[in-house]
């Protein structure tokens, strides 16, 4: 017996119903970002990673990562199911792996990155003075 309390069924349902793209922690940063006066291009797949924002005026690429899928260390979020533990564990390390990878592979690049975790969007007044720094490092 599955101490999970859905079925296989409603399970995978819930699961592919979990979006990529166009996240509400991603819609609030675009916000943020457009508030602001940045522009922006979304989701470039000619980068590593395909960041979620890219600034390209500041040579910037911006992930905003889901707590539970990327591991948010030490975050309320980042949970691990309890069942079929081998599977999620294999599957959590290989997204860290990806995106560790992605980065390094951007910073080689020459460009600079921003993870934004899902958590820190509860908190607006902190994104916009970590924004602000991206012009402000830019024009020094």
């Amino acid at each position: 017996m599955s101490a999970d309390k859905l079925s296989t069924t409603q399970r995978s349902k819930i699961m592919r119903s979990v979006k990529s793209k166009d996240t509400s922690p991603e819609i609030l940063v675009r916000s943020i970002l457009h508030s602001i006066g940045f522009r922006f291009r979304l989701h470039r797949k000619d980068l590593p990673g395909t960041p979620d924002i890219v600034l390209p005026k500041y040579k910037t690429a911006i992930f905003i990562h889901g707590c539970f899928w990327h591991r948010h260390k030490n975050c309320k979020f980042c949970s691990t199911p309890k069942t079929n533990t081998d599977f999620w564990q294999a599957k959590f390390d290989r997204n860290v792996s990806r995106d560790h990878k992605n980065l390094e592979q951007l910073k080689k690049a020459g460009w600079k990155t921003i993870v934004v975790w899902q958590c820190e969007t509860d908190d607006k007044e902190n994104l916009i003075k970590r924004f602000f720094m991206i012009s402000s490092s830019c024009n020094s």
